[in-house]
């Protein structure tokens, strides 16, 4: 379940508490502000989270490709040494690494695009405290000139806090996007392990046309 579902269900559950004890709106306002400020305090820890994966996965794509640069460079000197196994192993190392260095890369377009929907969720939430924060000293003004009639300052103050909660509750529905989002990310990455091992199938011709090519290229240099 989301920050945001979280944050929601939780307001909807302390607000009819509150309502069900006859407690007045200021109190409810309360309540939802210090749930708001906890949640956001939450949310702030996993969008660092997640902006610390992405230095993650950009540091494994760099690695890999620079080990896919220095085993092509160690193919090369093997076959210039006369040993085309050694050359041959170093290359199919190389087209590891670089599957390896796509794959990061992929996982970090993805996870780049989630840190920018959990920053606009965070700055949506800061909003939202900032805006009930400074309608508080008003709402507590009203609640005063309608404390003649007690019921109805209960039905106001449920239509305040159910006021913050539809705010929520739009934000729910676009946290939920992002999961079905996330869901879908997740089904495209097992098609693509299954095209992976499609393309297995022709990783020894691939391996095959490098050597050919490395061989050209030794004898070129050889023959100049």
């Amino acid at each position: 379940m989301s920050i945001l579902d979280r944050l929601s269900r939780l307001l909807r559950a302390n607000v009819n508490d509150l309502i069900s004890k006859a407690e007045d709106p200021g109190k409810i306002i309360e309540q939802a502000l210090r749930d708001m400020r906890a949640a956001y305090a939450e949310a702030r820890s996993e969008v660092a989270d997640a902006m610390s994966q992405n230095a993650k996965l950009e540091r494994e794509a760099n690695t890999n490709r620079r080990m896919a640069s220095e085993y092509e460079k160690k193919a090369e000197e093997a076959l210039r040494g006369g040993s085309e196994e050694l050359a041959r192993e170093a290359l199919r190392r190389s087209q590891n690494a670089k599957d390896l260095a796509a794959g990061f890369e992929e996982q970090l377009q993805v996870q780049s695009s989630t840190v920018e929907q959990l920053k606009t969720q965070l700055r949506a939430l800061e909003a939202k405290i900032d805006e009930m924060e400074s309608k508080k000293s008003l709402l507590a003004a009203r609640q005063k000139t309608a404390q003649a009639g007690a019921t109805l300052d209960r039905v106001s103050g449920f239509d305040k806090a159910g006021g913050a909660m539809d705010a929520f509750e739009e934000m729910e529905q676009k946290v939920s996007g992002m999961e079905d989002r996330n869901r879908a990310m997740q089904d495209l990455r097992k098609e693509n392990d299954f095209d992976a091992q499609l393309k297995d199938l022709g990783r020894t011709q691939a391996l095959d046309d490098a050597m050919a090519a490395l061989k050209a290229k030794v004898q070129g240099g050889g023959n100049s």
